[in-house]
């Protein structure tokens, strides 16, 4: 039998990183899980990424207080500002520019973060991708 959900906790944890501090800390601790055993097992996942990359996870609590945890790929924004080495999106996009990002660029963010998107092939995935350039500021070039 299936063990029975309490409920889902989303944050954004940077990878290799997980420690008892806030944000992780407080919200694992008021729901009552062992924070020491979700830091180690999220450090060892993470173990390959770029240490620091924000990574969304999802933790399913369980009633007898055990969860699980899925990590997804970094957001798109800060792989995007990353292509472009740039530290922030434009305040006015569409007026003003800041960064531009290649066709080549987006399509190698749109593949690392095809398992995540809503996309039923490559192609669309990057159009994804190129628009969240675009409505971050950047100039999408060929």
């Amino acid at each position: 039998m299936a063990k029975e959900i309490e409920g889902y906790l989303k944050l954004q944890v940077p990878a290799g990183q997980a420690n008892p501090s806030p944000p992780i800390g407080p919200a694992l601790g008021q729901r009552g899980l062992n924070i020491m055993e979700f830091s180690k097992a999220f450090n060892d996942a993470t173990k390959d990424e770029v240490p620091g990359t924000p990574l969304p996870t999802t933790i399913t609590i369980y009633v007898d207080k055990s969860f699980t945890f899925k990590v997804k790929t970094a957001p798109t924004s800060y792989l995007l500002k990353k292509a472009a080495k740039i530290d922030k999106g434009s305040q006015t996009p569409g007026r003003e520019s800041k960064g531009s990002v290649s066709i080549a660029q987006c399509k190698e963010i749109a593949e690392t973060k095809m398992k995540d998107l809503n996309a039923n092939d490559l192609d669309a995935a990057v159009e994804i991708v190129k628009g969240s350039a675009r409505s971050m500021g950047m100039e999408v070039r060929d």
